[in-house]
């Protein structure tokens, strides 16, 4: 189904032309929007009730010419308006003065509030920002109209259930099939209702069992009427996937098995109950074959009669009901359709298989892999369990608080004046820094666990951090410091060590020929920024714990990428709250705003429920376009015009910077073995603790596989790097060309696998630890 309307309509509500009114009108312009301009409120409305515009800006500066808040509530009025965004332009904050409060433009009818500002860049922003939010939404809800409408006469007996088995809609053929009232059935579990005996006894396990890990199931079951009588139904259950993975819901399509003369001798009497007895001889003579709609004939009600087998009509009505019932928008659209035109004069065993892509392209997790033969492995398991996924249902009241103080002091911390200040032994530490075998451990424990500050001097000296953001050598020595000290030092490996590492291997990927000639120096800002940030206050706890424990974050972002919004969140507040700090504070607007929006996106990546995603995209927009310019061309310059060709397209850099630092964050596995173990021993010890304090709050064990006493780590290793690492190094290696790492990579994995064939659970062996 179609969502957006194209162009999207704007009516702008100024009673004199401006400056700001005009930022709105080339804003329009520039994003393809038609734009009307009202200047009275009457011409307004008039306006408004012929063109049903979907966004209406209203200028909220003056109430000398027109009283805006009078001219939003006129509009809201209006039916049309249900489905409009409107929005407020109030005056610029003087310094000094507090805002004030949103509230009175929410009650008059308005949506949100825009600050004046008459850069066409910024109203420009803002338009956009409304359509793939709000409008977007506003499409989505006119589309559940015609959706609940389609369903309301469709043919067949629909039920919809929540996750946990609660009816949330039943349509008119399912009430006349049933006999109930749709007022009897919402609200209720399906345990509640009574069931037939006539199902064989493990037929409610099998179905459960179906539908409870994702897979549709469809068969023949008794259902009882509320009249107390069974009938025999077709009927077809499709778990339907949101957001995580999880399973929000269940569609349920039920048609009367007619192969059962007692099903239509029961259908027939419900039928003749519902309508006058005028007709019920002829409605029911007619039954067997003709379709209640008048002037026409449902294609189900005549497939069904040759056979009770699903025919290819039948299948392709399915599938059909499927495409109209989409809300993926193009160009996946385009991609289903073509697939639907297909089917039409293909072979059953093609179209049989093309309802299944139909199927797997509905689904919203279109890059996560399912497990298949290594759901066997609890490791695996439990790491995308516990990486992968926002949590499960709370089970208790706990809360998990963790400490929020931002730490704005660095008095107390001892650091360099300059980079030349640095002490002697730390000096001669970094001066190998480049190096990718350069031991971070040992900066940590030569700089009292401070390796960022040091490190970061060093890195953002050499790619020329403090000249691009104009600011002086001490401001940027004061943003370490802030940032390194609000790095939770007790966490055993979500440290400012960890953050140093990170940033390391992110410097080091951007010295690659390929990476270095595919991104811009605000890229390289940007990437070495995020490193910095990107795990800053993190509570050496995963997201999962955070979502089951009920905590304060994980309810400030919805249970979704909490800590990664959180640490991009903080550290910018962190940054801007004190002028010594704000590395920022001398960039034009402009180029602030593409460095934030760069900074926050890689951060955001480090999340790992799209990591199967970013790795994809990657490989498919950036691998193999490559692999294919290189066969095709063997000359010298190919590399270059490879790297040429990917400056030219900033969704390209996007990727490639995505998947940088996605690399950086997990490169523990490339490092060479002795850092490599270490890094194991650190975060292993960190799930441990969870795992701990899961048990000791009573909050769902996200992965139960790191119990400090069972726990195997060189087989936790093994999963981690069979799942998450080979592919994607792979990937990344193909583009940047990383022998070392791969090398390295290698070795440890043949290791980790040497330790589990000795049945050795720890990180090394016996003999090696004695030594």
């Amino acid at each position: 189904m179609r969502l957006t309307q194209d162009p999207i309509q704007v009516l702008l509500i100024f009673a004199k032309e401006d400056n700001q009114s005009d930022g709105f009108w080339w804003a329009c312009d520039r994003a393809g929007y038609r734009c009307n301009i009202a200047r009275t409120p009457e011409s307004a409305l008039e306006c408004f009730l012929d063109k049903h515009q979907e966004i209406i800006v209203i200028d909220h500066r003056n109430s000398r010419y027109f009283d805006a808040e009078d001219i939003c509530r006129s509009i809201r009025a209006t039916k049309p308006s249900e489905h409009t965004v409107i929005l407020a332009v109030v005056p610029r904050i003087s310094a000094g003065q507090e805002e004030t409060s949103v509230l009175p433009l929410l009650n008059a009818g308005f949506d949100r509030q825009f600050m004046e500002n008459s850069s066409i860049t910024a109203c420009y922003n803002e338009l956009v920002q409304i359509e793939h939010g709000e409008v977007r939404s506003q499409f989505k809800l006119r589309a559940c109209n015609a959706v609940f409408t389609a369903l309301d006469h469709c043919q067949e007996a629909i039920e919809i259930t929540s996750e946990d088995h609660v009816i949330q809609y039943v349509n008119p053929a399912f009430e006349q099939m049933m006999g109930y009232h749709k007022g009897e059935l919402i609200g209720k579990e399906l345990t509640e209702l009574p069931k037939s005996d006539k199902n064989c006894a493990d037929l409610l396990d099998t179905i459960n069992t179906f539908i409870k890990k994702g897979k549709e199931w469809q068969g023949v079951y008794y259902a009882r009427r509320k009249s107390g009588d069974s009938i025999q139904q077709h009927v077809k259950i499709t778990p339907v996937i949101g957001q995580g993975g999880k399973i929000r819901h269940f569609v349920s399509l039920k048609r009367l098995h007619c192969a059962n003369e007692n099903n239509k001798q029961l259908y027939k009497s419900h039928r003749d109950e519902k309508y006058t007895e005028d007709n019920s001889q002829s409605e029911s003579h007619s039954f067997k074959c003709k379709n209640r709609r008048k002037d026409s004939t449902d294609v189900k009600s005549i497939t069904s009669q040759s056979s009770d087998a699903p025919s290819l009509q039948t299948r392709r009505y399915s599938s059909m009901a499927r495409i109209h019932s989409m809300t993926i928008e193009a160009p996946i659209t385009k991609v289903i359709n073509i697939i639907n035109a297909a089917q039409e004069n293909s072979p059953i065993t093609v179209a049989e298989a093309l309802d299944r892509v139909l199927e797997i392209l509905r689904t919203t997790e279109l890059y996560s892999p399912q497990l298949g033969t290594k759901d066997e492995d609890p490791h695996t398991s439990d790491l995308v369990g516990g990486l992968m996924t926002d949590g499960l249902r709370r089970l208790s009241g706990n809360e998990y608080v963790f400490s929020k103080n931002m730490n704005l002091s660095h008095s107390h911390l001892s650091v360099p004046n300059t980079i030349n200040d640095v002490p002697p032994c730390i000096a001669q530490l970094l001066d190998n820094e480049e190096s990718w075998d350069f031991n971070i451990f040992e900066l940590e424990a030569v700089t009292n666990k401070r390796p960022l500050v040091y490190l970061g001097l060093k890195v953002f000296a050499r790619f020329g951090v403090s000249e691009f953001l104009n600011c002086s050598e001490a401001t940027l020595r004061a943003w370490l410091q802030v940032i390194e000290a609000n790095y939770h030092s007790s966490n055993s490996y979500h440290n400012s060590t960890h953050a140093a590492d990170v940033l390391h291997a992110t410097a080091f990927f951007l010295r690659k020929e390929r990476v270095k000639g595919s991104l811009d120096h605000l890229d390289e800002v940007a990437a070495l920024i995020a490193a910095t940030i990107h795990d800053v206050d993190h509570p050496g706890r995963t997201n999962s714990f955070l979502c089951n424990a009920g905590s304060e974050l994980a309810v400030l972002y919805n249970d979704t990428a909490v800590l990664e919004s959180h640490h991009t969140a903080l550290a910018f507040q962190l940054t801007t709250k004190d002028s010594k700090c704000n590395i920022f504070k001398n960039i034009d607007r402009n180029h602030y705003r593409t460095l934030r929006q760069a900074i926050i996106d890689m951060v955001l990546a480090t999340e790992m429920t799209k990591h199967f995603e970013h790795v994809n995209k990657f490989v498919n927009s950036i691998n193999k376009p490559m692999a294919s310019e290189e066969t095709s061309s063997h000359s010298e310059g190919s590399d270059c015009e490879c790297t040429a060709n990917i400056k030219n397209f900033p969704d390209n850099q996007t990727l490639i910077k995505r998947m940088m630092i996605k690399c950086a964050d997990v490169a523990n596995p490339c490092r060479p073995l002795e850092l490599c173990i270490e890094w194991a021993g650190r975060i292993s010890e960190e799930y441990f603790a969870q795992t701990d304090e899961e048990k000791r709050q009573g909050l769902p064990v996200v992965m139960p596989v790191f119990d400090r006493n069972t726990c195997s780590i060189p087989k936790s290793q093994i999963s981690f790097i069979d799942y998450f690492i080979t592919d994607m190094f792979d990937a990344w290696d193909a583009f940047a060309h990383l022998p070392v790492l791969m090398q390295h990579l290698a070795n440890n994995y043949k290791h980790w696998k040497t330790l589990d064939e000795l049945k050795c659970k720890s990180l090394r062996l016996p003999s090696e630890n004695n030594n």
